[in-house]
């Protein structure tokens, strides 16, 4: 199954009020109301596109340890995935779709890094969970997020909604600005330059991994 079968079957599911989701209709009125505010905002149009310079960033791990974006791509392209965080389903199953995806991208010579604005306890359950072997950064605050164009504040009528679900993303985030990326796919070549650019305002539509390859072997074959 393609993730964005699996994505479309949750979503059926979820909005359809079957156990164990039991969301009442006007839950997900609010829901629809937001993306399609979001998406007339033409905020996914203003997000950095193939052809652009991507921004240079150094993020920590749930470690803390460092991660810089130019110490990943000297050593060769850098495949980058924004995610809302373990609390969203559809970013965990786009990660384990990724993780299936990484030996190939791995045989093409190709690093693969997530990022999102939860914090270090969040990333690790986000790596557990999912069963990752890449790393997962966190981006207080949404900062890289909003160098590449991503980074939105949610309108006071879905942070209530949030709050009544008791999805609490300070708590989970660390910050108190209720501000999430719009969930984005970047390939980058060594010298900083986008190969590929996906930004969807639409959370539950996400590309399929294979759909960066054809980018990442571009950037490897110009490297040999």
């Amino acid at each position: 199954m393609t993730l964005q079968a699996r994505l479309d079957a949750f979503k059926a599911d979820f909005e359809a009020g079957k156990p164990p989701y039991n969301v009442p209709p006007a839950v997900i009125e609010t829901m629809h109301r937001a993306t399609a505010e979001l998406i007339a905002s033409g905020a996914a149009g203003r997000a950095l596109k193939a052809g652009d310079r991507a921004p240079a960033f150094t993020l920590p791990d749930p470690d803390g340890r460092p991660v810089s974006s130019a110490a990943l791509l000297a050593e060769g392209p850098l495949v980058v995935s924004f995610y809302r965080g373990v609390w969203c389903p559809y970013c965990n199953m786009e990660l384990q779709a990724l993780q299936a995806a990484l030996p190939a991208f791995e045989a093409v010579g190709a690093k693969l890094l997530a990022i999102s604005p939860q914090s270090a306890p969040n990333s690790r359950k986000s790596a557990r969970q999912n069963g990752l072997a890449f790393p997962i950064l966190s981006d207080a605050g949404n900062e890289v997020a909003a160098a590449f164009g991503l980074r939105f504040r949610l309108p006071d009528y879905l942070v209530e909604l949030y709050k009544s679900l008791k999805n609490d993303l300070p708590a989970f985030n660390g910050d108190d600005s209720w501000t999430l990326p719009m969930p984005g796919r970047f390939v980058i070549d060594r010298d900083g330059t986008i190969l590929y650019a996906e930004v969807n305002p639409d959370y539950t539509r996400r590309p399929e991994p294979e759909e960066l390859l054809p980018a990442i072997r571009r950037a490897a074959e110009a490297a040999a």
